[in-house]
């Protein structure tokens, strides 16, 4: 064996207990007991615990000095195998360990507090996972700023600053647009009850139609739907809502993208860093493209209707062009995850300030729900009636996901863009998308982004795949397009 040989092997498996991490924490949101919690805790602890000693091991750096890169395959796997091991040195083993202990226990005690519409509950445990992660920060800056250091845990290369600027270009279009809109006649949402079998099976064939392998992944319910796993173990879950069946059906589609991604990524590159989505700016690129710009186009919203009247009977809508503006209408709310693209990164901007604040010690967790209450009023005009509609609505803070938030804006201008590009390569999209058929725009996906994984770095995937730098104005063109048409703009 080469020098690089021996260094991939020790990689693999390290990628291969990854993967059981990943498929404990899949269990615990979907199958696992109530009662497993603590042991569960202890589960994670250990095998972070075992991991951080494997991703430390001395021999990387020895074999990182000697190992020889032959081709662009062996180059990038070098380049990632580095850039882990220098972040992981920087980390003590026991606080890695006692971040997948805490966290694992915090998820729990998040999903019981939101239940119980109960933050005091929450508190504790939370600042118990902002100072760790604060520690962690700390740790990989050295110095530098901490929320940076947990950032690039995310998106290598990006910055705070970087961002703000992204929303800063971003925030002024989108409020415009959502003012012009505020006043215009909303359309009507389905209503009716929809049964959870009929929603069940009804994401099942969406989840097909844009290309899931079912014979390599599972498809379950989850209090927050996730993508879970790569490779040949990528599962997703979603939700249902018996008064709102488009919450099972978009969570669906929005979890196929990634689910996509991963099945999609070069199976050479099986149980290797490349074998995984290069970013989550990337990935959320996969997710919201699927979801939005494909899921909710005008085109494949008029055969979906067909397949609502088919699953459901009436549901109070009575065309595809009604059922087009029911599927987009702009609506005030307060729950991220339905926000229609309008009013979505707006959401997103007020937990990016609000994280930032919380990891540089500018906010404290008790004063954290007080101050995403203000803010919330500030951007959107309404006053939060209760937790779960507020601070509690998203798992990602309980789970230690400081600097994962703004990749979601990040991912919406990075889809504007290769849609943009999707549309150039396929003109006659539309006529492909009325007939459910997305065949041929998740191929040029999987051809143009998924397939490589992380054999390039974030920002070069899109710039390759869209043939130039990326940037936010296919995005703002696209929403005042669709939005200023469906509201006579």
């Amino acid at each position: 064996m080469t020098v690089y040989d021996e260094l991939l092997a020790h990689q693999r498996q390290i990628e291969a207990l990854s993967q059981i991490s990943g498929r404990l924490g899949w269990d615990q949101e979907t199958m696992m007991p109530r009662g497993a919690a603590t042991q569960r805790a202890e589960e994670m602890a250990a095998l972070e615990a075992l991991l951080h000693e494997r991703r430390t091991d001395p021999r990387i750096g020895d074999w990182l000095d000697k190992a020889v890169a032959l081709d662009a395959v062996s180059n990038a796997n070098i380049r990632q195998i580095r850039r882990a091991y220098e972040r992981n040195i920087r980390v003590p083993g026991p606080l890695a360990a006692e971040i997948a202990r805490v966290t694992s226990i915090a998820q729990g005690v998040w999903a019981d507090a939101r239940r119980d519409q109960d933050v005091a509950a929450f508190l504790p445990m939370l600042d118990h996972v902002v100072r760790l992660k604060r520690e962690e920060g700390a740790a990989l800056a050295r110095g530098g700023d901490v929320y940076d250091a947990l950032l690039g845990d995310y998106e290598h290369g990006a910055t705070a600053a970087d961002l703000s600027a992204m929303f800063g270009a971003l925030r002024p279009r989108l409020v415009a647009l959502r003012d012009q809109i505020r006043g215009k006649p909303v359309p009507p949402a389905p209503h009716g009850s929809f049964g959870e079998e009929a929603q069940l099976a009804l994401s099942q064939k969406l989840a097909l139609t844009f290309g899931y392998d079912l014979s390599r992944g599972r498809i379950d319910k989850a209090v927050h739907p996730f993508s879970s796993g790569s490779g040949s173990d990528v599962r997703i879950t979603m939700r249902t809502d018996p008064s709102d069946p488009f919450n099972a059906i978009y969570s669906t589609i929005h979890e196929t993208g990634h689910a996509a991604y991963e099945q999609g990524i070069d199976p050479a590159f099986a149980l290797t860093p490349l074998g995984q989505g290069v970013s989550m700016g990337v990935h959320e690129s996969q997710s919201r493209i699927y979801e939005n710009q494909l899921g909710r186009s005008r085109a494949f919203t008029g055969w979906l209707f067909g397949e609502m009247r088919e699953a459901f009977g009436d549901f109070g809508i009575d065309d595809p062009q009604a059922f087009y503006a029911s599927v987009n209408r702009v609506t005030d709310g307060y729950i991220r995850t339905e926000a229609d693209e309008v009013q979505y990164n707006l959401h997103v901007m007020l937990r990016f300030d609000l994280e930032q604040a919380l990891m540089r010690g500018d906010l404290t967790v008790g004063d954290l729900e007080a101050a995403w209450n203000d803010r919330f009023l500030a951007d959107f005009g309404a006053a939060v009636d209760k937790p779960s509609n507020g601070v509690l609505q998203d798992v990602h803070w309980s789970v230690g996901l400081f600097g994962y938030f703004p990749t979601y804006t990040l991912g919406n201008v990075y889809a504007g863009c290769l849609h943009a590009a999707l549309c150039r390569a396929v003109p006659d999209l539309d006529a492909d998308l009325a007939r459910g058929d997305t065949r041929r725009a998740t191929r040029w996906l999987r051809a143009m982004v998924q397939q490589h994984g992380a054999l390039f770095e974030p920002r070069e995937v899109i710039a390759r795949a869209i043939g130039g730098e990326p940037d936010e104005g296919p995005l703002l063109d696209y929403l005042e397009a669709k939005f200023g048409a469906l509201y006579g703009l």
